[in-house]
């Protein structure tokens, strides 16, 4: 029997055990996608406790507590946060096959030097053993960064922000991590929210011009994307129900800007062509100023409305989505290449049911002397799990390049989050050294390393110019 969580965990054969220690192990970590708060950068945040940096703000977490029958009391109510870290111990320590039991060991291993299990009966000594080293100059957020080794962190802004945390970490020369904004417009594509003008008019005060129209829109847009361009941007991010496809003209859009503004009801069909208008505009300038596009789709957000209205969004409510047109998605991408306006594209769905829909897809858009211009992006959320990463990596060799792809993202609100990168890297080696030890691929260690190493860390800082 292999022991808990060793040095050779996930790696199940001599190949995956060179590929994992000789290559990926000690690489950089490119962060392209997450949700930290740079101001907690800015600022170096020092944690007062185990509970303020690992169960704040993370819905996987809660959702884990919720189904184990905990109290909200103890997951975003009142609870001391010393209950409430108890509580998580005790529901962790049987939530085998998940992965929040891997990745709590790693973090529990890497960041506090705690080898042994997280359970209701060692819950105390480690939330002493964790609260001492948090107290530590160690365990700020920016040594935190530096001793996970991470190179680039991409963090997600809207296009209003001032990005003042961003600019101030950029002029700090003693911190060697580089911190860049990411665009994510979605307030501006949501024309049915009831709070859409709202947004407009803060959009409108950050570009300093009046919008009237939807062509005004656009403007205070570009003015924006340059202003992010000039702050070191080169990513945008899209949340969408699904990649739609229902082009109108101008004018018609226009007409549909203007109802919305008027108070009038949109329908679906009008809602879907004003998003799709909105996301070829945002296209056709990615490509004009170099950026990839990110596209996150097949998610079905804030099932339970009572608790919506209770504790609000991104709180473990949250579903997969079965509903993705694979033809619009290919329209979509097709209307942009035609007027060679597609820029480096990234798509990401939430339904594993889409890997093989994705791959093939973005199979029909590759070309141009570009190493995998559109991407497979990793295993998303409530996929990035051992089976989920495996399914993905699969999918991406079968109808693909596995050697072009990009690698792993953290996609987290977490400083302790770093340790998925290594999970990747582990399930990839295991994967690789599968294949080599079942005769399927040839046992050449150099190219091997070199497909490793790219997928780890050299396609992401090539891809995005890093």
């Amino acid at each position: 029997m292999k022991p808990f969580m060793d040095k050779d965990f996930l790696l199940s054969s001599n190949t995956a055990k060179s590929l994992y220690h000789n290559y990926a192990e000690n690489l950089p970590i490119i962060d392209y996608h997450c949700h930290i708060n740079p101001e907690e950068i800015a600022k170096d945040r020092r944690f007062e406790n185990i509970t303020k940096v690992w169960l704040g703000g993370d819905h996987y977490k809660w959702r884990l507590m919720r189904a184990a029958g905990v109290d909200e009391f103890y997951i975003t109510g009142g609870a001391s946060d010393h209950d409430k870290f108890l509580k998580y111990a005790e529901v962790l320590g049987k939530a085998i096959g998940n992965p929040l039991y891997h990745w709590s060991h790693l973090e529990l291993q890497r960041y506090f030097g705690y080898n042994g299990i997280l359970n209701a009966e060692t819950a105390e000594t480690v939330w002493e053993i964790c609260n001492q080293k948090l107290a530590q100059p160690e365990m700020s957020v920016r040594n935190i960064i530096k001793k996970s080794n991470v190179e680039v962190i991409c963090t997600t802004d809207d296009p209003a922000d001032s990005l003042e945390w961003h600019k101030l970490i950029a002029e700090d020369k003693s911190f060697n991590t580089a911190v860049y904004p990411a665009w994510r417009p979605d307030k501006y594509m949501n024309i049915e929210s009831k709070d859409f003008f709202n947004f407009v008019s803060k959009l409108s005060d950050a570009a300093k011009i009046k919008i009237e129209c939807y062509e005004d829109l656009k403007n205070a847009l570009k003015i924006r994307m340059e202003f992010f361009a000039k702050n070191g941007c080169r990513i945008s991010d899209h949340g969408l129900e699904y990649v739609a496809y229902s082009p109108a003209d101008d004018n018609e859009i226009e007409s549909i800007f203007l109802k919305k503004k008027n108070d009038g009801i949109l329908s679906m069909e009008e809602i879907k062509k004003y998003k799709t208008s909105f996301m070829l505009f945002c296209a056709g300038e990615y490509k004009r100023l170099g950026w990839v596009m990110q596209l996150h789709y097949g998610c079905k957000r804030n099932n339970n409305s009572r608790m919506f209205e209770n504790i609000g969004p991104d709180t473990g409510y949250d579903c997969i989505d079965n509903y993705a047109p694979a033809s619009e998605m290919a329209d979509f991408l097709n209307s942009l290449e035609k007027k060679d306006l597609l820029p480096k594209t990234i798509v990401y769905s939430l339904n594993p049911n889409d890997n093989q829909v994705i791959d093939t897809v973005i199979g029909c858009f590759q070309g141009g002397g570009e190493i995998c211009k559109i991407q497979h992006g990793s295993a998303w959320w409530f996929n990035d799990n051992l089976p989920g990463i495996k399914e993905h990596l699969v999918s991406l060799a079968n109808y693909g390049y596995l050697a072009g792809f990009i690698g792993m993202l953290t996609d987290s609100r977490s400083f302790l989050s770093y340790p998925r990168h290594e999970y990747f890297r582990r399930i990839l080696c295991g994967l690789l050294g599968k294949w080599v030890e079942d005769g399927e691929f040839p046992e050449d260690m150099k190219l091997l390393g070199e497909i490793v190493t790219g997928i780890c860390y050299g396609n992401a800082k090539k891809y995005f110019n890093f």
